[in-house]
């Protein structure tokens, strides 16, 4: 006598693929009726307020509007003005400088920043606490002192 092809695992693994796939399809179906994205085109609105504030509800057309011109706006920062000659050399007092590593600090006395000074701008030797005319230029890491001179 033969054996039956369907065995009872292969049942009751085949049941079990059945009431999976029937609880996917539930599932789905209750997504579907409980999803808020087929709600309206009115619940995605949002609108700004003059302050730049997000509301749903739609501004006051009774309130009076402000009229800005698009020339008044600006974009960007101001361009500085052109500094004088004389305004470009700082003053400050050396801080610290090290001769054997050939670096030091000044601290501006306008701005009471601490700007970096190497030893190949300096015109003259500097120890600490000399008092020092300088210019500034952007580095990578920063502003540096160049042309460093002792104020006598």
């Amino acid at each position: 006598m033969a054996r039956s092809q369907q065995s009872w695992n292969k049942q009751e693994n085949e049941k079990k693929k059945l009431k999976k796939k029937k609880d996917k399809e539930a599932r789905k179906v209750e997504r579907a009726a409980n999803s808020a994205s087929g709600s309206g085109f009115d619940n995605m609105i949002a609108y700004v307020d003059e302050y730049g504030n997000i509301s749903s509800t739609p501004p006051d057309p009774a309130i009076k509007k402000t009229v800005v011109k698009a020339e008044d706006i600006e974009i960007g920062v101001r361009k500085k003005e052109a500094a004088d000659a004389a305004e470009e050399f700082r003053t400050g007092i050396v801080t610290f400088f090290n001769d054997a590593k050939g670096f030091g600090f000044i601290k501006d006395l306008q701005t009471q920043e601490s700007i970096f000074v190497h030893i190949g701008q300096l015109t003259e030797p500097v120890v600490e606490n000399n008092k020092v005319t300088f210019k500034t230029e952007r580095g990578p890491k920063g502003l540096n002192a160049v042309e460093v001179k002792v104020v006598r």
